[in-house]
């Protein structure tokens, strides 16, 4: 298979594990240059009750814990013989994700879907996969 420039978002739940698994299962299929994003979700880090300084203490220490999911991540795609970069992004994740992938013109996504919440979207796709699915240029596999 030609070498296309794919993004796989990832983070530290089974989706992301059981996406990557099914990337390894069946090797043939993929690419083996892939560029894994992490995107720590500000949204999260700003709670009104916390001076600034814990806010920073707390957003060093989620980026740490993303770079630790992003380095175990690569190094299994590496020992299955894969080329993996690991990419760390602070933001929206919604929007984090499509913005790498339009505005570095990857192209090809590969996402995990979440169980439901019980949205009738949710139920479907998920709710970051289903915004990145609607908003990026190239072509979005959903797994």
């Amino acid at each position: 298979m030609e070498d296309r420039k794919t993004l796989i978002p990832v983070d530290g739940s089974h989706t992301s594990q059981r996406t990557l698994d099914s990337i390894l299962a069946d090797k043939m299929r993929f690419p083996s240059g892939l560029t894994l994003l992490h995107v720590v979700d500000i949204d999260k880090l700003a709670y009104r009750m916390i001076p600034d300084f814990q806010v920073d203490m707390i957003r060093e220490s989620a980026g740490k814990a993303g770079q630790l999911i992003l380095d175990k991540h690569c190094q299994k795609l590496a020992e299955a013989g894969y080329t993996a970069d690991g990419r760390l992004e602070f933001g929206s994740p919604r929007e984090t994700i499509c913005r790498v992938a339009n505005e570095e013109e990857f192209q090809l996504l590969i996402i995990g879907r979440r169980q439901s919440t019980g949205e009738i979207r949710d139920v479907l796709f998920g709710s970051i996969a289903n915004y990145v699915l609607h908003n990026v240029a190239c072509p979005v596999l959903l797994f």
